[in-house]
């Protein structure tokens, strides 16, 4: 499984940001896709998750009501629309696939929000 994550960079406060992933073939259709982020110094934290079937969405507290995650099957790719953006926000944003015997991580991409 390979993951490719874009869409990051600077935006304003009260902007939004999508963020794609790019998996590899079938990797969408076999596992349950997740955003998570990893602010500077602090702990990498979820963010948002969604099953190979298109359902279990579940979001963060802080997410809720401004993030949206979205899969697109025929694009291997899993979105993650990003609205109301606040400078907490501010983090490195990766996705990750999983079942329940491994998970893969991508590389990251750095979203910043200013004030």
């Amino acid at each position: 499984v390979q993951l490719q994550a874009s869409g990051g960079g600077l935006a304003q406060a009260g902007g939004s940001l999508r963020l794609s992933c790019l998996a590899s073939r079938y990797t969408l259709r076999a596992y349950t896709m997740a955003w998570f982020r990893q602010a500077p110094g602090k702990e990498r934290e979820f963010v948002a998750t969604i099953n190979w079937n298109g359902g279990g969405i579940r979001y963060s507290d802080s997410a809720k009501g401004r993030f949206n995650i979205s899969k697109d099957n025929a694009k291997n790719t899993v979105y993650l629309q990003m609205n109301s953006l606040k400078p907490g926000d501010t983090a490195v944003y990766y996705c990750r696939s999983s079942n329940t015997y491994r998970s893969y991580w991508g590389q990251g991409t750095l979203v910043t929000v200013s004030s």
